[in-house]
């Protein structure tokens, strides 16, 4: 898979839970929604780091 179609599912996934936590939770899981956030940030920049080097 390539690195853009990777990044932009990760994209996608978090809209779709901050969607969800809003509409059917009424924002009562905002810790838990911020979590997998900030671990999908993480893997997505790792994703991209390791692509780059890859291209070196």
């Amino acid at each position: 898979m390539k690195i853009n179609t990777f990044l932009l599912l990760i994209i996608v996934m978090m809209q779709l839970s901050m969607l969800i936590n809003i509409t059917v939770f009424e924002g009562q899981w905002n810790g838990i929604v911020l979590a997998l956030h900030t671990v999908l940030f993480i893997l997505a920049f790792a994703m991209y780091v390791d692509g780059k080097k890859e291209k070196k």
